[in-house]
């Protein structure tokens, strides 16, 4: 047993990383692999057995999960972010400083991006099995919405972009609310599973356009992994990949206005107010033992 934590010890000097942010870095793009692997293989499970295993409800609770675990493996390093939004938000917000902000958008696809391939590599037999010896992916029995996420056949350009926005606006509403400090307190340790039930609303309410990307790095990455590992252009579908990578920070821009004009704010002012109540009374009690200790 000695010798087992003489050597852990050793390990741990060996690989330990002396700069904060790359730790920091680092664990997001764990947590975000995580993500991807199961929501991707989610839906690769779905489409690959042709609805045999798994349904749309399936998919949404995967990824619901999928970010729970993500944040639970990460959160106590980095904060648990897993996407670029939320680092956006929080950096917007003055919590965390904009350094961050591109080291972690970086590591964050990267992550998203070896979640992809590593379901890539799992469902290969199963890819060409279903595609018959092709991986092409706008035609039938397409493959690629595996991965990244694309527009339905009745969804325009503006709308799809609106659709991000919206979707987007509402996740950050949300995480703002869960880690708002002046807000009600979540109990220690659920803040991963109140994330994950708020992925899991989105999916299952604004899934169907465009399967909810709201994470540029979640779609992104696995992007990127199909335009080099399976040939899929990049500006396939009119350019689909801009709205997901660029709508969503203006959904953030919009969540974080949202919910601090209209919650934010005043729960902040509410504390203060308190605050300087019981500071005033607690001045007050303080002259008035004064008082009496001078009139006795």
């Amino acid at each position: 047993m000695g010798r087992q934590k003489v050597f852990m010890d050793k390990m741990m000097q060996m690989f330990h990383i002396q700069n904060l942010l790359m730790r920091q870095a680092l664990a997001e793009c764990l947590g975000t692999l995580i993500l991807v692997m199961f929501g991707c293989g989610a839906v690769a499970q779905l489409v690959l057995s042709k609805g045999s295993h798994g349904m749309f409800l399936t998919v949404n609770f995967a990824f619901g999960f999928a970010a729970t675990l993500g944040i639970l493996v990460c959160g106590q390093v980095s904060g648990g972010h897993l996407n670029p939004t939320v680092t956006f938000a929080l950096c917007i917000l003055g919590r965390e400083p904009w350094r961050k902000f591109p080291v972690y958008f970086i590591f964050q696809t990267s992550g998203a991006f070896l979640g992809s391939g590593i379901i890539f590599a799992m469902y290969y037999d199963a890819l060409w099995e279903y595609r018959k010896g092709s991986l092409i992916v706008f035609e039938e029995n397409a493959t690629a919405g595996i991965f990244a996420t694309y527009p339905s056949e009745h969804l325009s350009l503006f709308n799809g972009f609106f659709d991000q926005v919206i979707g987007t606006a509402a996740l950050i509403v949300c995480i703002l609310a869960i880690v708002d400090p002046f807000n009600n307190p979540i109990l220690c340790g659920l803040e991963a599973f109140t994330v994950g039930f708020v992925v899991l609303v989105i999916g299952l309410s604004m899934g169907f356009n465009s399967g909810y990307a709201v994470n540029p790095a979640r779609d992104l990455g696995p992007r990127i992994f199909t335009s080099i590992g399976i040939g899929v252009r990049m500006g396939a579908n009119d350019y689909w990949f801009f709205v997901p990578t660029f709508a969503p920070f203006i959904g953030a821009i919009v969540g974080v206005l949202v919910y601090q004009l209209m919650v934010g704010f005043h729960l902040e002012g509410e504390a203060q107010d308190r605050e300087e109540a019981q500071e005033a009374q607690a001045h007050r009690e303080k002259e008035s033992l004064k008082s009496s200790e001078a009139s006795g």
